[in-house]
């Protein structure tokens, strides 16, 4: 542990070492390349409120959907294109501003489109954008059950509409039951906890808790799954007023994050699927990397990160993303499909296409939106 110790130490410095060689993008250029990706996709999918059909049918306001459209509201917070606003329109009024599953779920996941709803409730001041997510969560609210959230995907999907409705109505009951249920996943699921403090990096699920190790022997870190966590930090501590008791403790959290993932980035400037073990489906891969780059960009524009030691990590990523996965037509490469570790979701090449091509996007823009702010 402190051999890794140190030699997280060193990249780091390393790192810093070569401010020089990685420039800050232009602003033009990133909402260019942002632009570009989000074009592609919208033109693909002109119908916002059409279903998705994979390996079957499902909605689109399903958790895939709805983290592009946390996306595409970001990008239309440094944007305002009306196109922009009036996609995301459709797609709310097409789903009647339901969750999927219905008032009576439970279920992160499903409650993810919330943030996009409560984000155009904020623009339009029209209730009836927030009357169901507000309905299904305050069940949650009333209720003993603090387990809902058993893989850490979860916390990105859920806590920032927690954060949101507390703001809305002004209600810290909203505050304190997302941390009773953050603080069930990271220390309690799974026996002790999905949370490893002493790399700071946290395990998918229970599936993956001691004794699972990957074929190096090392833990089994997901990258988009660490990714998830940092960006709900990152979206929570956006939101959640400073005087909260736990804003402090989701800090160092985030902060303890932020220096387990950035010795990790891998020469070619993004990270592996498989955090500790880049030799398991070793490779680029762009959702996991553009979520790390959303959260530390936010960080050091927050002035929380030293730019010396962070900014040449987000730039030489960002700077990967666009130039190795971005298609000359906007599709983006290296995004790997859906599932819960290094395995699934394969091949990912910069041909390959995911089982869904919406959430990729939003990660992607979810990090212009913060490198465009540097």
């Amino acid at each position: 542990m402190l051999n890794r110790y140190i030699a997280s130490l060193i990249c780091i410095c390393c790192c810093a070492a070569c401010t020089t060689t990685q420039h800050i993008p232009k602003q033009n250029n990133v909402i260019a390349v942002m632009e570009k990706a989000n074009n592609y996709f919208m033109n693909k999918w002109p119908d916002a409120g059409k279903s998705i059909i994979t390996n079957k049918e499902r909605p689109s306001n399903i958790w895939t959907r709805a983290v592009y459209y946390e996306g595409l509201m970001a990008l239309y917070s440094i944007d305002k294109k009306k196109a922009y606003y009036d996609y995301t329109k459709q797609w709310g009024d097409k789903h009647n501003w339901q969750v999927a599953g219905g008032i009576e779920t439970g279920s992160a996941d499903n409650h993810c489109a919330g943030q996009t709803y409560i984000d155009m409730f904020l623009i339009d001041k029209d209730s009836a954008y927030i009357k169901n997510i507000k309905a299904s969560i305050d069940k949650m609210v009333k209720s003993e059950k603090a387990d809902d959230w058993w893989w850490i995907d979860a916390l990105q999907m859920a806590m920032p509409v927690f954060v949101r409705l507390g703001n809305v109505f002004n209600d810290s009951s909203y505050y304190n039951k997302m941390y009773e249920m953050y603080a069930y996943t990271k220390y309690k699921h799974g026996g002790n906890g999905l949370y490893n403090p002493q790399d700071h990096l946290w395990w998918r699920d229970k599936d993956f808790v001691p004794p699972y190790k990957e074929p190096d022997g090392e833990d089994c870190y997901w990258s988009r799954g660490n990714g998830w966590v940092l960006a709900a930090l990152t979206r929570t501590l956006m939101l959640l007023p400073e005087s909260n008791s736990h804003y402090a403790a989701y800090k160092q959290d985030y902060l303890d994050m932020v220096k387990a993932i950035a010795p990790l980035q891998q020469k070619t400037g993004l990270w592996t699927v498989s955090l500790h073990d880049p030799s398991h489906f070793g490779g680029k891969e762009i959702s996991g990397s553009s979520l790390f780059v959303y959260g530390m960009a936010w960080g050091i524009n927050k002035g929380w990160l030293d730019k010396k030691t962070y900014l040449p990590v987000v730039t030489k990523a960002w700077n990967a993303i666009v130039k190795d996965a971005v298609h000359p037509d906007g599709k983006l490469g290296y995004v790997q499909g859906t599932g819960k570790e290094p395995k699934d979701g394969q091949p990912v090449t910069y041909n390959s296409t995911p089982d869904f091509e919406d959430y990729g996007l939003g990660c992607f823009l979810l990090a212009g939106s913060e490198v465009y702010k540097l």
